[in-house]
């Protein structure tokens, strides 16, 4: 893996880290997403660690498509050397649009936790270079919505699949066109 398509690495914020996904990650975070409640917007049932590990394998394995990069990471809490939960950004348009989610676990929600991750995720993502930051929220789920606020997202018209799409346009000037490696090129490489 090159430098451009490789992962951006782990950020820290005040009072996390955002690491790269890994399958070593499953286990633990089985636990941390054991709780059906979690599931009441975006539907699902938790999976169990094998069915996570595949999912993480799938995940690390990178998009099948070249014109998308999946980019995820866990949340720790290092206070409690713990992880928490996770973000993700799947970034298309040549690295200048990105889709990003967030979820962290039932024993967590309450602490900020998810607005924290979250704005560092959409700094990551504007420092390289991102134009565009998406993410859609069940109109139901006021918890998500404040999270997306919180990142400087704002709600839109639009409604895709039952959920409201939220945006942020972010006002830099692009200094590299790919920033976070999606585009493919001669030579380029992809898992």
């Amino acid at each position: 893996m090159t430098e451009q398509t490789a992962v951006p690495g782990a950020v820290r914020t005040e009072r996390l880290d955002l690491v790269p996904l890994s399958v070593a990650h499953a286990g633990e975070m089985a636990e941390v997403l054991a709780d059906p409640a979690l599931h009441a917007f975006i539907g699902g049932a938790p999976l169990s660690p094998p069915e996570l590990r595949a999912r993480y394998g799938r995940l690390t394995a990178g998009s099948p498509d070249p014109a998308v990069a999946w980019h995820n990471w866990v949340v720790r809490l290092r206070a409690e050397d713990r992880l928490a939960g996770t973000v993700q950004a799947t970034v298309t348009d040549g690295g200048r649009v990105a889709e990003v989610a967030w979820v962290v676990g039932t024993a967590w929600q309450g602490r900020g936790i998810a607005r924290e991750a979250a704005r560092a995720l959409v700094g990551l993502l504007a420092a390289r270079g991102v134009r565009t930051v998406v993410a859609h929220v069940h109109p139901d789920h006021t918890a998500s919505a404040a999270v997306a606020r919180a990142a400087g997202l704002a709600p839109t018209d639009r409604v895709e699949d039952g959920e409201i799409r939220w945006e942020r346009r972010l006002d830099r000037e692009v200094s590299d066109p790919d920033p976070l490696g999606t585009a493919a090129g001669p030579g380029r490489v992809r898992p």
